[in-house]
């Protein structure tokens, strides 16, 4: 289970006007802004639920996933993954995640895909026969056959992300953060993606948490949406009563709908 309880971040930023008298001014004296990524976020998941964790742009949403990763150390407040402090036990914890972000690569630039997961492999101590069987599940569901040998700066957005969700999963992890997973992809590559990781949780009972600005993605694989904005979580809810709220509306009208009801 996730339990996340008054989550409190704070980031001090550098500021600093335009121009080369301001430029110099900075190498002496600079000036900081205190943004307020999360205030007193609270919300738990269950073991096996796909949750859709939306809001727009700087609302907190990858701030709060690398936390649970255990990137982050909060100022303040209580995170447990499995009763564990993800910042605290680290090497325990990401033996049971897989985290997938849409825009940063897991896979080394310029071996082949099937190296790096053997490297992959390596850094997870992953049992020989549990890899392969993982390698070769994933591999057909994923069609990656004529592409493991491809080194990855050689592969499309839509094989690449593919072969970054498989080696999110080559370890067998219990709970799955994806990051924006389907940005930029077709719609063939997308459908192959929701299809796949519908198909893990349902098999797998691995529990997945989804933040995207794709209110597709959302309908295909989630049934909560949790919706932060400002650093705050403004709503826990089924997609069944954000439909109710909204009838005759699309996903992004309703999603527009919450960000103006929200103000956000």
């Amino acid at each position: 289970m996730i339990r996340l309880q008054n989550i409190n971040k704070t980031f001090r930023i550098a500021r600093r006007q335009s121009g080369f008298g301001h430029a110099v001014k900075a190498l002496f004296s600079r000036e900081h802004e205190l943004v307020h990524a999360l205030k007193d976020v609270n919300f738990e998941i269950q073991d096996g639920e796909m949750v859709g964790y939306i809001g727009p742009n700087g609302a907190g949403k990858s701030t709060t996933i690398k936390i649970m990763c255990g990137v982050l150390t909060p100022d303040s407040g209580l995170c447990e993954i499995d009763g564990r402090v993800p910042w605290k036990e680290r090497v325990a914890h990401v033996r049971d995640i897989g985290v997938v972000f849409g825009q940063r690569s897991q896979l080394w630039w310029d071996v082949p895909v099937i190296d790096s997961f053997e490297l992959i492999r390596d850094i997870y101590k992953v049992e020989a026969r549990l890899y392969r069987r993982n390698l070769d599940e994933m591999t057909a569901l994923l069609d990656l056959s004529e592409i493991l040998k491809t080194p990855a700066r050689s592969l499309s957005l839509g094989q690449r992300m593919r072969c970054e969700i498989a080696a999110s999963l080559l370890h067998s992890p219990k709970i799955l953060f994806l990051d924006e997973p389907t940005i930029g992809l077709d719609a063939v590559s997308k459908i192959a993606v929701r299809q796949f990781i519908k198909r893990r949780n349902a098999e797998h009972g691995t529990t997945v948490i989804l933040t995207t600005h794709d209110m597709q993605d959302i309908e295909a694989l989630t049934e909560r949406i949790l919706l932060i904005g400002k650093g705050r979580i403004l709503l826990d809810g089924s997609l069944d009563e954000l439909k109710k709220r909204f009838p005759g509306g699309t996903s992004e009208e309703m999603v527009a709908a919450l960000y103006k009801e929200y103000k956000i």
